[in-house]
């Protein structure tokens, strides 16, 4: 038991130490795109900031990675400090000696979907936000629910509170539309808009079989009321904005994910891209146990066999390429040609399965 806490508590260490050299060098990088693309429009602190909330989304990313260099350092060190051999000559088998660190790749995976997940999901989003008041001096939000679809959208010219019965699949076509418009420095409602359809163009909502009500105070709305077959409505939104908030599973916590699901399906929306997420995330402790098992399939040989570089190229090499069989089985999913479950759980399986064979193919021959 003490050794196999000794080999737990290295692979951890080594685990640590590279996300912390993945975190310097994404933070580096980060800082000086920030400061490249955003320019004097923000000070040196606010770039800090934002480099700071964009490195959790990163890492989390990256993960995979880290786990898999994390493995072949560990089981490099061991195997020229001589170690795998003594624990071999104590009758430990090399499946036996993996127990550990698969234990705590394992133990990290479900530390990382149940605390890492959601404080991803609110510093990436809070880094939208920030990113886009300092470039545009203003934010929008988008919302989904059983009463429909809630959008806000800002400028200089006062805000706007849009909200939709229904919308496309992109959130850039709405129906039943009402909207409310704000005047600048926290002013009170100065117009409401109906109309039956509007649709995002560039630079502005264009809406159809439009009504305005004028709230001005000590008017009466209806009776300045006009009628429109078109109107024109200013926004700073963009379909990509749009899409980035209304089609980005990453925005929402995992422990929020069930609630927002049920949301968007009964207001009429397709949750595909949701579920399969969910699913996605629930396999990520498997998927890094596969990663773990891959490493140690290449790197667990005595080092006076040679070929070291090789092997170690041959492990990152299959990880990524296990990697990519993930994402590629994710947009199947998202496009509909697999089930959710299939399309989340099968690969990391498969993957495990495929690196426990060559484990046992490398230890036994």
């Amino acid at each position: 038991m003490k050794l196999h806490f000794y080999f737990a508590r290295r692979f951890l260490w080594v685990f640590l130490g590279i996300l912390a050299v993945f975190g310097l060098f994404q933070g580096l990088l980060d800082l000086i795109d920030e400061m490249r693309v955003l320019k004097d429009a923000v000070t040196f602190g606010q770039v800090v900031l934002l480099v700071g909330l964009k490195m959790p989304e990163g890492l989390y990313e990256v993960l995979p990675l880290v786990m898999i260099l994390a493995t072949v350092a560990l089981f490099i060190g061991l195997a020229r400090t001589s170690e795998l051999v003594a624990s071999r000559a104590a009758g430990r088998s090399g499946l036996a000696t993996l127990m550990a660190p698969v234990t705590v790749a394992f133990l990290i995976g479900l530390l990382i979907v149940a605390v890492m997940n959601p404080i991803v999901a609110a510093t990436s989003k809070r880094y939208s936000d920030l990113r886009e008041s300092f470039v545009s001096g203003n934010t929008s939000a988008l919302s989904v629910g059983p009463e429909g679809l809630w959008l806000r959208q800002g400028s200089e010219n006062g805000q706007s509170v849009i909200r939709a019965s229904r919308a496309n699949p992109e959130a850039t076509e709405l129906y039943d539309v009402s909207i409310v418009n704000y005047a600048p420095d926290d002013g009170g409602p100065i117009l409401r808009l109906q109309a039956d359809r509007a649709e995002l163009s560039d630079g502005a909502w264009h809406l159809t079989q439009a009504k305005a009500w004028p709230l001005n105070a000590g008017l009466n709305p209806e009776l300045g009321a006009k009628e429109h077959a078109t109107y024109d409505l200013p926004s700073s939104l963009t379909r990509e904005s749009i899409r980035d908030r209304f089609g980005r599973p990453s925005a929402v916590a995992i422990w929020d994910l069930p609630g927002f699901i049920s949301g968007l399906e009964e207001a009429g929306f397709s949750a595909r891209r949701h579920t399969v997420w969910y699913n996605m995330e629930l396999a990520r402790p498997l998927f890094l146990v596969a990663m773990v098992l891959v490493g140690a399939a290449f790197t667990m040989q005595p080092t006076r066999l040679g070929r070291t570089g090789v092997a170690v190229l041959s492990a990152v090499m299959l990880g990524f390429g296990l990697y990519y069989v993930r994402s590629f089985a994710q947009i199947m999913g998202e496009n509909g040609q697999l089930a959710p479950a299939i399309a989340a759980w099968v690969p990391p399986t498969a993957s495990v399965l495929l690196a426990l064979g060559l484990v046992l193919h490398m230890e036994d021959g």
